[in-house]
This record gives structure tokens, C-alpha cells and sequence, in this order.
């Protein structure tokens, strides 16, 4: 069997930034082979897309679990998809099993992720952070899938100096750290060493939690973000009441075929 796949670094308009990954179309649906592939592509995330029923539906692997939510990789997905399974398209529909209907749409060159956006509270947790990020919050929000910390200023957020084991303890997907940017609206950067991913170069679903905060705390809607990882990213972000906005754009690093 042979499954044609691509990556494409996303959040990006340059080859060996943003964030990569690979997507497959197919009518693959077992979950083994799913994890094994996303396990030897070693990438952040693999992209499954299946078309049945007259439907995208899609799934996400990072090397070691199943996640439940992932915007790079629906954006390579769309990139995939606008490039070369439907050229004439300008929307691209998908179905995830926890998060319903995700909706991509392309202007011109940017594509944009259309997500419903993150519910946070207060957080308590502390210890919790200080002991994995070694700097103590301005303030902290639990989110679905992260603990949210924030900090001051974005020094703060580039001179970070983890605690890899003790972020594996949150039971949490992991810690996104964010503070103010000094020429974006915000900066953040992304640890999830639970699902085998020390520091994800870009991450579209942490802007869920992301944009909400820092539109509420910035009181505008519109905003431009920096992920201040080592391939770093950049990302066109609109609140829209319980939806966000995630606009960046994608380049095509590789195509080539799978054999199982």
C-alpha cells in the first residue's frame, strides 16, 4: 500500500521555519498504523484526511499520542488541499471528533484557520509552573488542553529556561507562556514534552486560548502574534466572538509516497 504524503512548514512564507508537517490523505483508518507513521515522520504533528460520506474528516498524531486539536497541521492540510486536491476551492471543511466542523479559508496567499475559541479560568497552579518554566506567572488560566502563564514582558518569554520533567507532571497538555510583544501584539511559545514535543515551533491551537486573553486585555480584536521558538512563526489573528481567526501562510517542503 502506498499513501502519498506531503509536509509543508506552516506560519510561514519561507522553507525551514514555521512549523512542519506532514499531511495524508487517504482512506487510512487504523489507529496503529496512524501512530506509527506520525511516529516515524517525528514531526510535531501528522494530518490524517479521510473523505467518506460526502466529508473531510481529520485527525492528528503527534510521535507519541493521538491530540485532539491542531492548527498547523489543518493549515498544511488546507495548503494540501487548495494546492492539490481541489485548485479551484476557497474554503476547505473538515471534521474533528471533538471539536466539530473546522473551516479554512484562503485569501490571496494567507490562509486562515477558522477555530471556536478556548474557555479559560483562574488557575492555582502556581508551583506547578515556576517549577517547570523556573520564573514565577503574572498571572496563570487553565485551559481546555494548556496552562496558560503569563509574564511580563517578552524577554521574559525568549530567555525561558524549562524544566522538561517537571512540565511532563502538569496534567496538562502543556504550558504556553505569553507576555506582551515588543513590536506584536503578543509573543508566546508552546511546550508539550507529554506528547513528545519539547517546544512546538508554531501552534495554532494554543491561539484559541491565546487571542481571547490578549483581545479582552489589549481591547482590540485584531492582532499580530510572534511564537519565539528557534524556527519562530508569525500569525494574523481576529476574535470573533466564540471563533478566532488564525491567519498565516504555508510553503511545500516535500512530496513523496509511504509504503506499508
Amino acid at each position: 500500500m502506498k499513501l502519498p504524503v506531503y509536509y509543508v512548514d506552516a506560519f510561514t512564507n519561507s522553507l525551514f521555519s514555521g512549523n512542519p508537517a506532514a499531511v495524508i490523505f487517504s482512506d487510512l483508518d487504523d489507529e496503529r498504523v496512524m501512530q506509527n507513521i506520525a511516529a516515524e515522520n517525528n514531526l510535531s504533528e501528522t494530518a490524517f484526511v479521510n473523505f467518506r460520506d460526502n466529508k473531510y474528516f481529520i485527525r492528528w498524531f503527534a510521535p507519541e499520542c493521538e491530540i485532539d486539536l491542531c492548527g498547523h497541521a489543518t493549515l498544511a492540510s488546507a495548503h494540501v488541499f487548495f494546492n492539490y486536491i481541489n485548485t479551484d476551492a476557497n474554503i476547505f471543511e473538515v471534521y474533528s471528533k471533538k471539536n466539530g466542523v473546522l473551516k479554512v479559508f484562503k485569501e490571496e496567499e494567507t490562509l486562515f484557520l477558522d477555530f471556536p475559541t478556548d474557555k479559560l479560568i483562574s488557575s492555582s497552579k502556581h508551583d506547578d509552573v515556576f517549577n517547570s518554566l523556573r520564573l514565577s506567572p503574572i498571572d496563570l488560566y487553565e485551559g481546555r488542553d494548556d496552562l496558560l502563564a503569563i509574564f511580563k514582558s517578552e524577554s521574559d518569554i525568549k530567555n525561558l529556561n524549562i524544566n522538561v520533567e517537571a512540565i511532563k507532571k502538569i496534567d496538562k497538555r502543556g504550558v504556553i507562556a505569553t507576555a506582551p510583544g515588543d513590536d506584536s501584539d503578543f509573543v508566546s511559545r508552546c511546550f508539550f514534552p507529554s506528547t513528545g514535543v519539547i517546544e512546538d515551533p508554531v501552534t495554532g491551537s494554543a491561539h484559541t486560548s491565546l487571542i481571547p486573553y490578549w483581545s479582552k486585555r489589549l481591547n482590540k480584536t485584531k492582532l499580530i502574534a510572534k511564537q519565539l521558538s528557534q524556527r519562530g512563526g508569525i500569525l494574523y489573528c481576529e476574535h470573533i466572538d466564540e471563533r478566532v481567526l488564525i491567519g498565516g501562510n504555508s510553503v511545500l517542503y516535500l512530496k513523496g509516497e509511504i509504503f506499508i
